[in-house]
């Protein structure tokens, strides 16, 4: 019996809103920082260039992506409309993984970063922000 305990590492606390603070931090601000900010500050000689998705145009489906990865990235961070900013975060990385990727895993060019991405939004929209969010303070659901 205590080596199962011991085994299941069960002497650690457990702390779900500290584990939720990482999770939204560590995503907003990887997404921010390598996917994000780069589209925002190079938007004006990429809006030509950028991928037309569903026919809207290049520019739009830019600002499209800078909101889901940019704009929504910081509303994670700070854990504010968090369950809506998962929810942009889901339908950019399952655009990202299944349009731009083709939905592939493996291999060069593969959709697998936006596939862990995709897994971490839906667990974010599924768990909600946790207390130590914007959210949390304005008397949300958490």
């Amino acid at each position: 019996m205590k080596i199962a305990k011991l085994l299941r590492l069960d002497f650690l606390p457990s702390n779900t809103n500290l584990a939720l603070l990482l999770l939204r931090t560590w995503i907003g601000a990887t997404m921010f920082i390598l996917h994000g900010w780069g589209k925002v500050t190079g938007f004006g000689e990429m809006s030509g260039k950028f991928l037309n998705l569903f026919g809207i145009g290049s520019t739009a489906s830019l600002a499209l992506a800078i909101f889901g990865e940019a704009v929504c990235s910081v509303l994670l961070i700070f854990g504010l409309f968090t369950r809506l900013a998962a929810l942009c975060g889901i339908i950019t990385m399952t655009v990202a993984f299944t349009i731009a990727h083709n939905a592939v895993l493996r291999g060069p060019g593969s959709g697998e970063l936006a596939f862990i991405y995709l897994a971490t939004y839906v667990v974010l929209f599924i768990a909600g922000p946790g207390r130590f969010s914007v959210d949390a303070k304005m008397g949300g659901k958490v």
